[in-house]
């Protein structure tokens, strides 16, 4: 189990976190969240801009550190976890990948088997083929000598997904995976995670601002506003009319599509306050 017990993390000058003599203007980030993220679970992490999702995210995987507050794996505290036997544990797929170089989609897959390497070891026969698998089990495995430059935008996003699946972590923690995707690459990207969170027992936490992405893959959601937990539970209890107008002000339509299986979710209007 992954479990951040009454953690806060405020964002100051920098980028660092506040501590007593910081000015009072400082950016709030997470303030005593608490989530518990149960063994083959899909977690969903929502809220608007400056919620504080992408914050709870990098504390749940180890790179940022709460000012207060804890962060357990196993009922092990995080920061106790050395780096390389965390990243064994825990991958990581941000919401945009950068690269210095100019990569092959199997060089990029291959990264993920940095932390089963020891000092100065190169891959071998063992890691080319679990990184073959990755790709195959995303559906990449025929771009592989590809540069990873001259892929759209949704084939970037599958071999990241890929590359963290290399690394043979049981939890997998997503930042906006469908962020800047077209309708389709939204659909094969959500099936892909259901697909690996079935098959291979993963432990998903994603953050999106996508509500319908979130609706048909996540079995419970965590909504996040001003870095508080305003309501946390089941999808079908914490997605409804109501938790949308206090989680983004708006009005939305929500109800249960049949041929979907799922809620559905239409924005209707911004609530202007005054």
């Amino acid at each position: 189990m992954l479990r951040a017990d009454n953690v806060t993390y405020v964002h100051g000058p920098g980028g660092r976190s506040t501590v007593a003599g910081d000015p009072p203007d400082a950016l709030p980030g997470v303030q005593r969240v608490s989530v518990a993220v149960e063994r083959g679970a899909v977690v969903g992490l929502l809220g608007p801009n400056g919620s504080g999702k992408t914050t709870l995210l990098r504390i749940l995987s180890g790179m940022l550190s709460p000012t207060d507050g804890c962060v357990t794996l196993d009922g092990v505290a995080i920061d106790a976890i050395p780096r390389r036997a965390l990243a064994r544990r825990i991958a990581v797929v941000p919401q945009e990948t950068h690269l210095a170089f100019d990569y092959t989609v199997r060089e990029v897959a291959l990264m993920g088997r940095y932390p089963h390497l020891g000092p100065f070891e190169l891959e071998g026969p063992r890691d080319l083929a679990i990184a073959r698998d990755a790709l195959a089990a995303t559906g990449t495995v025929h771009l592989e000598h590809r540069s990873f430059a001259t892929l759209s935008g949704g084939e970037k996003q599958r071999v990241v997904i890929a590359s963290a699946l290399a690394q043979q972590a049981d939890i997998l923690l997503l930042d906006e995976p469908t962020a800047s995707l077209d309708l389709g690459y939204q659909l094969e990207i959500s099936a892909l995670v259901a697909r690996l969170s079935l098959d291979r027992g993963l432990t998903v936490v994603v953050a999106t601002h996508d509500l319908n992405f979130a609706a048909g893959l996540c079995g419970s959601l965590v909504l996040l506003r001003g870095g508080r937990v305003l309501m946390a539970g089941s999808t079908a209890d914490t997605l409804n009319a109501a938790a949308i107008r206090a989680l983004y002000d708006v009005e939305a339509s929500v109800w249960f599509d049949e041929r979907a299986g799922r809620v559905a979710v239409v924005p209707i209007e911004k609530i202007r306050h005054v």
